[in-house]
């Protein structure tokens, strides 16, 4: 599916980040990961371009299942960590946000320049 081409490099990242999250990597510095190996590919240019591919409402629904997923997973290790359920759920959203806020930032210039990485890390202290 064109959707499965278009989020291919995040999800890989992704799942390396989880993968990180679920070894006892600090969960920041496993969020961070993600961004290291994404490169500008075809979902930067969907991101870019996505009202005149008219594809925006869909990527906002796989955005949001992404998010979401990741939310799911650092929640699962706040809770192993000790957090609160509910509360690793509220830290969670808030971080899986940003790990996707800063992939649009970036796609789309708004990071100013900075690495995704540096978006992400910023993003995350946001968070």
């Amino acid at each position: 599916a064109k959707s499965d081409v278009l989020w291919s490099g995040f999800d890989e990242q992704s799942a390396r980040g989880v993968a990180l999250l679920r070894d006892g990597v600090d969960t920041k510095e496993a969020l961070t990961s993600i961004g290291e190996g994404l490169t500008p590919d075809a979902l930067a240019l969907a991101i870019t371009n996505a009202d005149a591919m008219g594809i925006a409402a869909e990527l906002d629904r796989d955005r949001a299942v992404r998010q979401f997923h990741l939310q799911r997973e650092i929640a699962a290790r706040l809770v192993r960590d000790g957090v609160a359920p509910l509360v690793a759920q509220v830290r969670a959203g808030a971080l899986s946000a940003a790990v996707l806020a800063s992939v649009w930032a970036w796609a789309d210039r708004t990071a100013a320049g900075r690495s995704l990485p540096e978006t992400l890390a910023e993003a995350l202290d946001g968070a």
